[in-house]
């Protein structure tokens, strides 16, 4: 999971809002401020399109390179380039629309977006309470890649409708989300994987400040 926010981002211009949810995948590069090791980089990196698409054509580049009397004629080869991309693309990292159904049965993917709707909402309405916020709608926005036979890749954000904008999320609050979303028995795999049987890829879960009981604030007012 990484939380996206002005501070844990190197390029935080990205977080221009004009409509909510701000959607990531597919549209702006998320490039974490911090060190996410090389394995997330690699991660990371597999969502630039036309990477993917050069190590899908690099078996044919080589033949081509190796043997001369195949250049001309793997030049001249679109369809089968094509075919290529879309075999790796639509059959190896996504799930075909086929196969969908059989990834998780409905009860049980009920069952995990009703734990991300109350975890969500919990953490919410600490950040709601920590912020003293009376009236307003914030959104916890859960953005997952498409892309299935890799490592899960989450984005999580909170966005306001008052601006609209990306909040500025402080430290304690960033550990809100990190200790209240993805517990037990929900997982960012499980979640990859109801996503992936519904083709649904961006989870918006909306939260009424005016919801925030008196205990929250209390809280919220002892914590501070």
């Amino acid at each position: 999971m990484l939380i996206v926010t002005h501070d844990t981002l190197r390029n935080p211009a990205i977080l221009k809002v004009r409509q909510l949810p701000r959607k990531f995948f597919g549209r702006v590069t998320v490039w974490p401020r911090d060190s996410v090791g090389f394995w997330r980089f690699l991660r990371l990196i597999a969502e630039f399109q036309a990477l993917r698409y050069a190590l899908t054509l690099a078996p044919l580049i080589l033949i081509g390179l190796s043997w001369n009397a195949m250049a001309l004629p793997m030049a001249q080869a679109p369809i089968l380039m094509v075919a290529m991309i879309w075999f790796v693309e639509m059959r190896l990292l996504r799930v075909p629309k086929s196969r969908r159904g059989r990834l998780i049965d409905a009860a049980a993917a009920d069952r995990a977006l009703d734990l991300l709707r109350v975890q969500a909402r919990a953490a919410l309405t600490r950040i709601a309470a920590g912020r003293g916020m009376k009236h307003g709608e914030l959104h916890l926005v859960v953005e997952q890649s498409e892309l299935w036979r890799l490592a899960p890749l989450t984005y999580v954000s909170v966005q306001s409708e008052t601006g609209p904008e990306v909040l500025r999320l402080t430290a304690p609050e960033r550990d809100i989300l990190r200790q209240t979303l993805f517990q037990t028995p929900l997982t960012e795999k499980l979640l990859q994987r109801v996503n992936q049987s519904q083709g649904i890829f961006l989870r918006d879960i909306t939260f009424d400040a005016r919801g925030v009981s008196a205990h929250a604030r209390l809280a919220a007012a002892l914590a501070s």
